[in-house]
């Protein structure tokens, strides 16, 4: 079987090398828009992370050691984790430009050698739990973060106080009513914006570090040091708030494929770390002056008369820092359908010239429920700081772990600097683990459960496929013995293309039996058609087809697409001409295969499981959707299969 390389597939490299001029406005075209939607989640961090230090819970006391001890633990936590761990090395460890673990996870999924499968098996039902994590931070940080800017309002005026949740809700449904529009009418105010957020987070921080510039000493790692030995198992638990700092670590990573690597460091570098550090700094040198503040130390670095605008640019903030993690859970969703560890489900691509702007109505709505349960339940961005950054740092110790393996067998590093460097990484994703996981009961089990049950949907399904496909090829005949069938038997060959889909090219698809079958016909050209999602995000054109004609006027062919492709079955077909044959659609005939699932008793799955993925099997999205197929030229034929 070999690739076509149609000239319908050539591209123009003229335009390869643009001029610098244009590299120019393009880099910084992509970094103000990086800005509005990489840095959203970690930006939004000063509105609760000092206040959520000095939370009663932890019973630190409020002098000059403890704050300065807080600020280089802050310090030192975003030049670590994020500038030396994700900005230097992680970020390197992309799937053909696209990052987050799910492309993570790909980069290590079985491959022939025998040896290896049980352990790259483990790895990747680690990066799956990774994978399913990231729902849990999905439904917290929307709810979180736009809870907490809303809180602002209490410091204007405490009658305020009983309208906090109400006006919370009435922002998040109206959020989520608002992405199936998708983000493309809004994106381009998103990087201004953010951009105006973090100059107002830089001013902020500067009038309190002016009037105590003392406070810079906190740079120095002296105080992170003496602030554990002075408060011993207190310091170790408030690393958990620490922590919140750098929870928009993974986003970094996550959303590398949209603007690249180069956008994403200079402006981290730039504006952001500067604009975190500056107002960080400038929260400790206001509640050493004034203890008050502590209440809510990031809305009182305002003057009495900007807290209002400080409000709604916080609120503003937050809605974009909300909509970057909501878009991640639906670009998840479509890795894990295309990875086959989901069903299908339905996706609508809400832009027509950005691949990645897409809206899945399912999971909008279930984050939409969760995260208005989540604010009615907890009640206070305190409270849902508990069940915050577990999932965060769960992920970020996934994230080491596969980049060890990755490290060493795509980049070939030597195995002394891998461990020194991943053993680095480790101690502090560790040490950040152990702080979160104090916090199991206090809220976060939360993340823990919708990791759990998102983890038994998507290995369930990817179990009970590998079990139906089994089945299904128990019995079966082979493409060989089929062709001797029809030579020997001579069927009625009719005018027209029948399509057949199937998931194995080597044996005859049970819609291709039935059909021959039950109305003993066959068209004149057969065509088996098996569409492979390999594990890369995109799949050139040149690459896609692979035909190869059998005789007997039948052809196998297989669609090649990434995991962050949308299949289109009719448009690829349109682009090739077996003998010089195009494909009509209005004399083709799709012929699909429809499997009713009859759990028993069989070895592999719990019977508990098999009616999980019945029930998934029922619900999930037609093929004939899903690879856009014309329904009017589609034909199913059911079979029953025990699992």
């Amino acid at each position: 079987m070999s690739r076509t390389n149609s000239s319908n597939f050539s591209t123009n490299s003229a335009d390869s090398d643009p001029p610098a001029q244009h590299q120019r406005s393009s880099l910084g075209i992509l970094a103000l828009t990086a800005l509005g939607v990489v840095f959203g989640d970690i930006g939004t961090s000063p509105l609760y992370a000092i206040k959520e230090c000095f939370h009663v819970a932890h019973g630190l006391s409020l002098n000059p050691d403890n704050v300065y001890g807080i600020l280089s633990l802050i310090f030192w936590a975003l030049i670590l984790v994020i500038s030396i761990k994700y900005l230097s090395f992680i970020l390197r460890a992309d799937n053909q430009g696209e990052g987050g673990i799910m492309a993570l996870t790909a980069l290590v999924l079985p491959r022939q050698a025998r040896e290896q499968s049980t352990r790259r098996n483990h790895l990747v039902i680690l990066g799956l739990f990774g994978a399913a994590l990231l729902y849990g931070d999905g439904m917290i940080t929307p709810a979180i973060s736009v809870l907490s800017a809303i809180e602002g309002l209490e410091v204007v005026t405490p009658a305020v106080s009983p309208y906090i949740i109400p006006i919370t809700v009435v922002i998040l449904v109206a959020l989520f009513l608002f992405q199936h529009r998708g983000t493309g009418k809004v994106g381009a105010v998103f990087g201004p914006l953010t951009l105006v957020w973090f100059l107002v987070l830089t001013v902020l921080g500067l009038r309190q570090i002016f009037a105590h510039p003392g406070v810079l000493a906190a740079i120095s790692p002296h105080y992170a040091v003496s602030f554990f030995y002075n408060n011993g198992w207190i310091a170790f638990l408030v690393l958990s708030s620490v922590f919140l700092v750098v929870t928009g670590g993974e986003a970094l990573y996550a959303d590398m494929g949209h603007f690249g690597v180069r956008p994403i460091r200079l402006v981290w570098f730039y504006l952001v770390l500067p604009a975190l550090v500056i107002n960080y700094f400038g929260q400790g040198a206001l509640i050493l002056a004034n203890p008050k503040a502590l209440q809510n130390p990031f809305y009182y670095l305002a003057p009495q008369w900007a807290l209002i605008p400080l409000v709604a640019l916080a609120t503003t903030a937050t809605i974009i820092a909300s909509q970057a993690v909501i878009s991640g859970s639906f670009s998840i969703t479509t890795q894990a359908v295309q990875l086959g560890f989901s069903p299908r489900l339905m996706v609508s691509h809400t832009s027509a010239k950005e691949r990645g702007q897409i809206y899945v109505p399912g999971i909008n709505w279930l984050l939409m429920v969760s995260c208005i349960g989540l604010v009615i339940g907890f009640g206070s961005s305190s409270n849902l700081a508990a069940a915050y950054g577990f999932s965060v740092t769960t992920d970020m110790v996934i994230t080491t772990l596969l980049f060890f393996f990755v490290a060493r067998e795509r980049f070939r590093w030597p195995l002394w600097g891998t461990l020194f460097l991943c053993g680095g990484f480790l101690t502090f994703d560790l040490a950040f683990f152990g702080a979160n996981s104090a916090k199991i009961l206090h809220g976060g089990w939360f993340p823990l459960m919708v990791a759990a049950l998102v983890f038994t949907l998507m290995s369930t399904w990817k179990t009970g496929r590998r079990l139906l496909a089994k089945q299904l090829r128990e019995g079966s005949l082979s493409i060989d013995s089929f062709l001797e069938s029809i030579r020997y038997s001579m069927p009625h060959r009719v005018e027209g293309t029948s399509i057949f889909m199937s998931g194995n090219l080597r044996i005859a698809p049970s819609a291709l039996l039935h059909n021959l079958k039950h109305n003993g016909v066959l068209h004149q050209r057969v065509v088996i058609l098996s569409v492979v999602t390999e594990d890369v995000p995109h799949v050139p054109e040149t690459q896609r087809v692979e035909l190869e004609s059998v005789g007997e006027g039948i052809y196998l062919i297989v669609l090649h697409y990434g995991f962050m492709d949308e299949p289109d079955v009719p448009e690829a077909l349109t682009k090739i001409e077996p003998d010089d044959q195009p494909f009509e659609m209005m004399k083709t005939t799709f012929f699909l295969g429809r499997e009713t699932i009859i759990p028993s008793d069989k070895p592999g799955m719990a019977l508990w499981r098999e009616r999980l993925f019945m029930l998934m099997s029922r619900n999930a999205r037609t093929a004939t959707s899903f690879f856009g197929l014309p329904p009017n030229r589609v034909v199913e034929l059911g079979v029953q299969v025990k699992i």
